[in-house]
């Protein structure tokens, strides 16, 4: 087979993989900016100035804001001891790590429900006290962290499991402590991946539907964040201010997406020399 004819067929593969992204993504993000941008600019940013729709907004923010340094913390912390320790019942962390991957969202804020809800097991007592986990912004920060858990963990397992304990063994055998061996070996060596699980833990953290929706009540102003808010301006006929909030949404995605394609490709080199897949 020519060279010619060999590249023919990749070239339609690659024609026909493009199409399909096209169709599936292109054309849905650009009818969003269209609808958004539907009646002009002016009524565009007059949709994003409305007090609920700042409200969402400002949520959205602090949801992302308490839920990204959480979960970081956690990754962090079970991705160490996964790799670089022995222990009964790592297999079992694994699975639970992973668990949020395998239920449906609107599960894991039925869960919450029936914890911290007004007829749950610590509902009534909470309350009592003046706690109110459930339709505020304790439950959606609650149910918003369980369903982003897994992405900093899972960034860093593959990574650090390949890298190995030589390294920390080394450290501690000269003299180093625990702390001192993580700021200045193993930090340094899975920075890069922690930045990839931060920017997919803040992405889902503003983007989650399911699970804020079963736990927020939908009170507006209140406790609906920019999904929620997007699914109640549609549902009343406000088409522009609905395209308008989910045409925030998807620059903030396209942002993670700039940010995640520049840091690989000012770092590609250390990324290769790690082993972390680009």
């Amino acid at each position: 087979m020519t060279p010619r004819r060999a590249s023919s067929p990749r070239r339609w593969l690659i024609a026909l993989a493009l199409a399909w992204l096209g169709l599936l993504i292109l054309l849905p993000l650009a009818m969003v900016f269209a609808g958004a941008l539907a009646k002009g600019v002016p009524a565009f940013l007059a949709a994003l100035g409305q007090p609920d729709t700042l409200a969402a907004i400002r949520l959205t923010l602090l949801t992302a804001a308490l839920t990204v340094p959480i979960n970081t913390l956690c990754g962090v912390a079970a991705a160490w001891a996964i790799t670089k320790h022995d222990f009964r019942g790592k297999n079992l962390l694994v699975s639970l790590i992973d668990l949020p991957f395998s239920i449906s969202p609107v599960v894991a804020g039925l869960m919450y429900v029936l914890l911290f809800g007004s007829r749950g097991w610590f509902g009534p007592l909470l309350l009592g006290h003046g706690i109110r986990i459930m339709f505020a912004v304790p439950g959606i920060v609650l149910a918003t962290t369980i369903v982003t858990f897994p992405y900093v963990a899972r960034e860093l397992i593959p990574l650090m499991t390949a890298q190995g304990r030589a390294e920390e063994e080394a450290a501690l055998t000269l003299g180093a402590g625990g702390f001192a061996t993580f700021w200045h070996v193993t930090l340094p060596n899975i920075r890069f991946g922690l930045l990839y699980g931060v920017l997919l833990t803040n992405a889902r953290a503003m983007g989650e539907f399911g699970a804020v929706s079963v736990v927020s009540g939908h009170i507006r102003g209140l406790t609906n964040t920019m999904p929620l808010q997007v699914e109640q301006l549609y549902n009343e006929y406000d088409f522009v201010g609905a395209f308008a909030v989910a045409s925030l949404l998807a620059l903030l995605a396209l942002v993670t997406l700039a940010a995640r394609a520049l840091l690989e490709w000012r770092h590609r080199d250390q990324l290769a020399a790690s082993g972390h897949r680009p």
